[in-house]
């Protein structure tokens, strides 16, 4: 079954959030946001475009070092402000993204994004799908924004890891790029691929659950995990987030009290997730099986996503230099990353999840290596044990995974 890519030429859907007396910042959804058509490709990404947008500093979204310390990949300061700039060491073999189109500007934000941060420089590898190279150019339709988001926070958590972006012409798995992708990541030694991206429809993308079950093969490859967004739409499985070769990425978003604080992490209420009516429950999902009946459930872990907490990127295209980023198209990279730092380079995605689901009914280690985030709701409350928002918490102890 071949599917296009639909990149709508639409005028964007603008959210005003006043920011002062005349000083507004625009929150908006991109072009390949909001393809609604069933088979077709979206990016669950939202961007706040800042009225003064010249630095991270004004954009004053998370950033690299507040997520490292937050999720454990750096030593623990209180509160875990965005002043924090301690950034992660660590990270090897690679991680690869998966992207509609070339985005020319790529490197060089990745460049400056870098230096901004204190992050070491690293030259992306980027492969078409189906060939021969380039890819047609994505400028302003929002893949180019959604892929300095994936590079940038996908090298922000693993600093060392090589970076490949796979990018396809018209369908990430007809056009070849999602194998691609795992071939390049198992020649590296072995990693990641990130999937910031969603079929559109639900589970009624492809028609029927048999034609839904047979893509499933297309994440399962040695020595690769896969992630995929658990999708903006709120409660709702979206593929390829729920098929059981997948970590499923989910949406938290960050409270901050009034110093700038952490508080706490709520589940964000966009977040997709939910039960499948078609993919059976995966043996390392049996310890939750009371909650999803005979089904797969997703998300499997979460990270922040919301859009009021969400991330600062450069993206000279799109937003003309800094803006902030939400969506679950931030979960994904930065949880895969997060694996990549551990470096303990599971040799798949089911050796990966299966022993995070074995803490889960060991309450000292569950709450030790992951926050339960018990507040929110995306259409399912959030609550605590494993929930359909933000599956079984956000990372704490990195090193673990």
């Amino acid at each position: 079954m071949k599917k296009s890519l639909l990149l709508l030429i639409t005028v964007l859907v603008v959210v005003t959030v006043a920011v002062g007396a005349v000083a507004q910042d625009r929150v908006t959804q991109p072009p390949s946001s909001l393809v609604r058509t069933p088979g077709h490709v979206r990016t669950p990404l939202y961007v706040i475009i800042p009225a003064n947008n010249t630095n991270p500093e004004i954009t004053n979204g998370e950033n690299p070092g507040s997520l490292a310390c937050l999720y454990g990949l750096t030593a623990p300061v209180s509160g875990c402000p965005k002043s924090d700039l301690t950034m992660p060491v660590g990270g090897a073999r690679a991680i690869a993204v998966v992207e509609y189109g070339r985005y020319a500007n790529m490197q060089n934000d990745l460049n400056f994004f870098s230096t901004q941060y204190g992050l070491p420089a690293v030259t992306a590898t980027e492969i078409c799908s189906p060939g021969p190279p380039p890819c047609p150019a994505n400028n302003g339709s929002g893949w180019d924004l959604e892929t300095a988001l994936d590079v940038q926070y996908a090298h922000a958590m693993a600093p060392s890891a090589q970076i490949i972006v796979s990018e396809f012409a018209n369908d990430p798995i007809g056009d070849g790029a999602e194998t691609a992708a795992a071939n390049a990541v198992a020649a590296a030694g072995g990693g990641e691929v990130s999937n910031s991206w969603t079929y559109n429809g639900g589970e009624n993308w492809c028609g029927s659950g048999n034609c839904e079950l047979s893509y499933d093969s297309y994440f399962v490859k040695q020595g690769v995990v896969f992630f995929a967004s658990a999708g903006d739409d709120g409660l709702g499985p979206a593929y390829p987030s729920i098929s059981p070769n997948v970590v499923s990425a989910g949406g938290t978003q960050i409270m901050r009290d009034s110093n700038g604080n952490y508080t706490t992490e709520s589940c964000w209420n966009g977040s997709g997730g939910g039960i499948s009516i078609y993919e059976p429950l995966p043996q390392y999902q049996l310890y939750i099986g009371n909650r999803t009946g005979p089904k797969r459930g997703t998300p499997d872990w979460a990270a922040d996503a919301s859009p009021v907490s969400g991330v600062n990127v450069y993206s000279s295209s799109y937003c003309g230099g800094w803006c902030v980023v939400g969506g679950t198209s931030v979960s994904s990279p930065v949880l895969a990353g997060i694996v990549n730092w551990a470096g303990h380079f599971r040799i798949s995605t089911l050796s990966e999840l299966s022993p995070t689901y074995q803490w889960y009914i060991q309450p000292v280690t569950y709450h030790v290596n992951f926050f339960d985030v018990t507040t929110g709701n995306n259409g399912a409350a959030a609550g605590p044990g494993w929930d359909q928002c933000t599956g079984l918490g956000s990372p704490r102890k990195a090193s673990q995974f």
